[in-house]
């Protein structure tokens, strides 16, 4: 991601306004605080400078194609990208209304890992920069190198897909994805050294954090139903007062909904105003449809969505 980028993202978006092939550009503009950006959804030529693609772009905007009338046009990074396919396979979208404006992604910094490395507050940071594999953080007078391991945030570390597979328009050369895998699996390789008591402990706790406040569910891109079934009085499924147990089923309810949608994109963990480690369950789930079904979300536009498609040999070979 580089000032190249941003310019060709600038003028494309330009040029689809003014030839009129969409009514809107759904991407990124920078933050009001330092080191990060927010979503940004213009219809005029005037405001296409706001645009802007860095290192921060951490949203999946796919979910703002939904409500949407119209043509569009949408920027992506890999795991966005599956998540528009996984939309379009569910027909929540049609491809012919998106044009898909794609980010070869190297990676996307955790502005909080910087702060703590740094011990220093974002305002105190005066700048980010990557160089090959390093990144370097100056604060003053102060300098230093980390590693991507350091400051990426994690499921970026894992990343399978950081060039979009679709796109109709690519800013820039395909990325390489980034290689320490065993680093993005960390929180859940440690999860499941535990024993299934200490795994209930250890959620146990987390879940008591919880406020249902439903920031993970309102970011997610698999997350579209009308009404959640939260939300049902009959049955009600839980309460609507926050107590751990039922945080916990909720959850869980969320992932299996969301098996065979999920891109593993970090959308729910990062929203997560308390920092329940989310991405943990979501990941873990992704990784069992992986084994169970051969099946990733969003890699093959042609490929039947996992619950829309069945075979015979599937039912005893997931029964466990």
């Amino acid at each position: 991601m580089n000032k190249k980028q941003q310019e060709k993202l600038q003028s494309e978006a330009g040029n689809l306004l003014e030839q009129g092939k969409v009514q809107y550009i759904i991407g990124f503009e920078p933050g009001t605080v330092k080191f990060a950006t927010t979503p940004l959804v213009i219809t005029d030529k005037k405001d296409i400078a706001r645009l802007t693609v860095n290192h921060f772009i951490t949203n999946n905007l796919a979910k703002q194609l939904i409500p949407l009338k119209g043509k569009a046009a949408i920027v992506a990074k890999g795991c966005d990208s599956r998540s528009i396919v996984s939309l379009i396979q569910d027909h929540k979208v049609a491809r012919e209304n998106i044009i898909i404006i794609g980010v070869p992604c190297e990676g996307l910094i955790d502005i909080n890992n910087i702060q703590q490395l740094m011990g220093k507050e974002r305002d105190e940071i005066d700048d980010i920069t990557r160089e090959g594999d390093k990144i370097i953080v100056t604060a003053g007078k102060d300098k230093k190198d980390f590693t991507l391991k350091d400051v990426l945030y994690a499921h970026c570390l894992s990343c399978e897909t950081p060039t979009p597979k679709e796109y109709d328009i690519l800013l820039g050369e395909p990325s390489s994805p980034p290689t320490d895998k065993a680093a993005g699996q960390a929180n859940i390789t440690d999860l499941e050294k535990m024993t299934p008591e200490q795994r209930y402990e250890f959620w146990k706790e987390q879940m008591q954090k919880c406020t249902r406040c439903y920031a993970c569910r309102n970011v997610c891109p698999a997350c579209y139903c009308e009404r959640c079934f939260v939300e049902e009085t009959e049955p009600q499924w839980i309460e609507s007062v926050p107590n751990w147990q039922d945080n916990l089923m909720f959850q869980t309810i969320r992932n299996m909904h969301v098996a065979g949608r999920c891109t593993d994109c970090g959308n729910c963990e990062r929203a997560c105003p308390v920092g329940i480690p989310l991405r943990s369950l979501s990941k873990k789930m992704y990784d069992i449809v992986d084994e169970t079904f051969h099946f990733k979300a969003g890699n093959d536009i042609n490929e039947q969505p996992l619950m829309a498609s069945y075979e015979q040999n599937e039912a005893e070979e997931m029964i466990r």
